[in-house]
């Protein structure tokens, strides 16, 4: 693209849109900022993925937890293992240990390690690829130095996903502009965006690419399926199969979404094939990476699907489809009269996932005081009523759009029916072992949504303010949360 297009695209974009992706990236950045090195959700993993992938230009090879010289001489010095769920510990406790690391990493140790990259070894290479990117341009510099620009990096997709928000918010809430910037703008500034995007992680990417799938869908629901929507689509279908395989999760409400689109378009006068071909080559895009991924197990007499084939036959032999629909159920609902207690003694909805949102960072044993909690309740039954409110008000438009709303409820089932069903994996072991909100974050653009709704649901007379509150509520979320963080590490 020339210069003078480049500019021509960013003068396109509302400048309020500009601002919520500048200051998710900088919220991202300050993130990025107060968490130390490797303390992040399995950096240390995907720090490894990258440096294996940037070093040698092959895939890592073994799921072991020993990396680089290099890296593995950083996390000595920061008693990375020794700090991971103990809150008591702090990685640099004096002076002198954090002399020690500067020395040793001066020492440039060898970059080069047996191809290991720990958990993160089944993920696909998308968002490890574009990290070689940072990764190459501080070559120069200490392993700190090319971390701090692969976390930039991340901050950087938070500021695009930020941006993609705001365009599915103007899309979904046509008759709102000003909603539009109070969804954006709160959702730039959660704290759990900004933790998620401010480490090496591929959670960084896929919200990007869930944003934008959000955003597309919204303009085609709205606009009708063009040829160029439905292209844009399959590409990012695409490069959701390559970022996570979490996506899995969200690609069958994003297909269902597709055929519903393709259909309302086809019985326009004059359509012809043309809404058909568009969506198989949407889906000929989107598809490309899962075959390719089949054949290269195939022809290496691997299993066809990989981790996923693993995961099935596991889920297959743990115990009965049954008693896996019940795990699902309470992990997000209460528990069904008949239903065996899967999680007795606590409540899976405000544990796990009401508290997790409000704030359970790095390892998840960075917690607020329970009092916190239980305060969080008041204004989030508020949103809560006041997004019920505007859904109701306007009841007779949503008729209308049923088609569309469906496709973003199987999106988020598809996303909590993953989760839930990997959790399944390691039960009864570990009740929710890999229940983790950040596992949600895709559903970003709806969370947005659920706040600009909020707003326009507190009336024409107070909806602005409402959306301010509802902003500043949130910056002071975010600003009490960091403050959390630095006292977790530096207090």
């Amino acid at each position: 693209m020339s210069p003078a297009g480049l500019r021509g695209l960013l003068r396109a974009i509302p400048v309020a849109a500009r601002v919520c992706a500048v200051v998710a990236f900088a919220n991202a950045a300050c993130w990025s900022i107060a968490t130390p090195a490797f303390q992040g959700a399995d950096e240390q993993a995907h720090f490894a993925y990258t440096q294996v992938l940037a070093q040698t230009g092959k895939l890592p090879s073994s799921s072991a937890e020993t990396f680089s010289p290099e890296e593995d001489l950083a996390l000595t010095d920061e008693h990375f293992r020794e700090v991971v769920l103990n809150p008591t510990r702090t990685p640099l406790a004096s002076r002198r240990q954090a002399r020690l690391l500067q020395h040793d990493l001066a020492l440039h140790a060898p970059r080069h390690g047996n191809g290991a990259a720990g958990v993160a070894v089944s993920q696909p290479p998308l968002y490890y690829a574009l990290q070689s990117i940072p990764y190459a341009l501080g070559a120069g510099g200490t392993l700190l130095d090319r971390l701090e620009l692969m976390r930039l990096f991340s901050a950087l997709l938070a500021g695009i996903t930020a941006l993609f928000v705001f365009l599915f918010l103007r899309e979904a809430l046509p008759a709102a502009p000003w909603a539009w910037t109070a969804g954006a703008l709160a959702a730039a500034l959660a704290p759990l965006l900004g933790f998620t995007s401010s480490a090496v992680n591929p959670d960084a990417l896929l919200l990007t690419v869930s944003a934008a799938i959000f955003c597309v869908l919204a303009r085609a629901f709205r606009h009708g399926l063009t040829r160029r929507l439905a292209l844009a689509l399959g590409a990012l279908l695409a490069a959701g199969f390559l970022t996570k395989l979490n996506f899995l999760g969200l690609a069958p409400g994003v297909f269902v979404g597709l055929a519903l689109l393709t259909r309302r378009q086809a019985r326009a006068p004059c359509a012809g094939s043309g809404p058909y071909r568009a969506a198989a080559l949407a889906v000929a895009i989107a598809l490309t990476p899962v075959l390719a991924y089949v054949a290269r197990n195939l022809l290496t007499h691997r299993a066809g699907l990989g981790l996923l084939s693993n995961a099935l036959h596991a889920t297959a032999g743990h115990g009965s489809i049954t008693a896996e629909i019940s795990y699902v159920w309470q992990l997000y609902l209460p528990r069904l009269p008949g239903m065996t207690n899967d999680f007795p003694g606590i409540s899976t909805t405000f544990q796990i996932w009401f508290k997790g949102f409000v704030g359970r960072y790095n390892w998840l044993e960075t917690v607020f005081p329970n009092g916190v909690y239980d305060l969080a309740l008041l204004p989030a039954a508020t949103i809560g009523a006041l997004s019920v409110r505007a859904l109701w008000l306007g009841r007779e438009a949503l008729r209308a759009r049923l088609p569309e709303l469906a496709t973003y409820v199987l999106m988020t089932g598809g996303v909590m029916t993953l989760t839930a069903a990997d959790s399944y994996l390691m039960f009864p072991n570990l009740d929710a072992g890999v229940s983790e909100p950040r596992y949600m974050m895709p559903m970003l653009a709806l969370g947005a949504a659920v706040l600009a709704l909020a707003a326009r649901g507190a009336g024409r007379r107070f909806g602005r303010a409402a959306g301010a509150l509802i902003v500043l509520l949130i910056l002071t979320h975010n600003a009490a949360s960091l403050l959390l963080e630095i006292s977790r590490y530096y207090g």
